[in-house]
């Protein structure tokens, strides 16, 4: 099993910054793309900014020159620098992560965090 825990969130003014961080732990042989989604009220789910083992990343348009997707592989954690964030930035930020948990199948499963809320202030 993958155990993924989110931190950073909170409340922040318009304009201001946050830094969300997910620690990926478990019974891991490798992780390809890590990345953070977020859902506000009303809404689906949406991507924000995934990120794979080799460090290429993509980034929805919406924040795209304003948040920064990082990735430390050997501590199996993403970061997600939020600047400049915006009333409509305002949602709960899950992390995700395709985890393979075998040694012998080469097979990648799903993981998601338990989200971390994220509310911008105008």
């Amino acid at each position: 099993q993958v155990q993924l825990v989110e931190s950073g969130g909170g409340l922040v003014q318009a304009g201001g910054s946050l830094r969300l961080s997910c620690a990926a732990s478990g019974t891991i042989f490798s992780i390809n793309v890590m990345g953070w989604y977020r859902q506000a009220p009303g809404k689906q789910r949406e991507l924000v900014a995934v990120i794979n083992s080799g460090g290429s990343a993509i980034y929805a348009d919406s924040v795209k020159g304003r948040f920064t997707i990082a990735r430390d592989n050997a501590k199996n954690t993403v970061y997600l620098q939020m600047n400049s964030l915006k009333p409509e930035d305002t949602a709960v930020y899950y992390c995700n992560a395709g985890a393979r948990t075998s040694t012998w199948e080469i097979k990648f499963d799903d993981y998601w965090g338990q989200g971390t809320q994220v509310t911008v202030s105008s």
